[in-house]
């Protein structure tokens, strides 16, 4: 083997390795099925009070759906955003409102509305420990948007004592 190759190989194989003193391990927070599942049906509950029918979606920490519904008598489109939504809160780590906020007012990153998967309504909601985003909620379907923000309100306040 030739002395550039060598050299070559060495480069490229200590360039992918961690660096002196980082963590090859981590330890994340994450949003377990059984409070997802309960985020998720206190959302669609409130909805349904209120006169709403909704679809709902919680994902975790890295955007992975854990529970979703769409309930009896929702177009179709409203399963697609309200996992938009919750998923763009979760890549932000702010409320989907705040989002269309930021994509209006932010000049500097006008690529932030062209990432795959996010949308910019009323509904999507992150759902932290501390600073810490371990999952969001989305809710698509009630009239006017304000219903969504609401309805996925409760659904995190019903776990609220348990994110610590």
């Amino acid at each position: 083997m030739s002395l550039h190759k060598l050299v070559l190989i060495l480069a490229a194989t200590t360039a992918f390795a961690c660096p002196a003193g980082a963590q090859a391990v981590i330890t994340e927070k994450n949003l377990s099925f059984a409070a997802a599942k309960t985020i998720a049906e206190t959302a669609l509950e409130v909805c349904r009070k209120a006169g709403h029918r909704v679809s709902v979606t919680v994902v975790d920490n890295a955007g992975v759906v854990r529970a979703a519904f769409r309930d009896d008598g929702t177009p179709p489109h409203t399963f697609e955003t309200s996992y938009r939504k919750a998923f763009t809160a979760r890549t932000y780590r702010i409320s989907s409102i705040d989002f269309a906020k930021r994509i209006v007012n932010d000049k500097e990153r006008p690529g932030l509305a062209a990432v795959t998967g996010v949308i910019g309504l009323p509904g999507g909601l992150p759902i932290k420990v501390g600073n810490e985003t371990i999952g969001a909620i989305g809710v698509a379907g009630a009239a006017g948007g304000n219903g969504d923000d609401e309805c996925a309100e409760a659904g995190i306040a019903k776990i609220a004592d348990q994110l610590k």
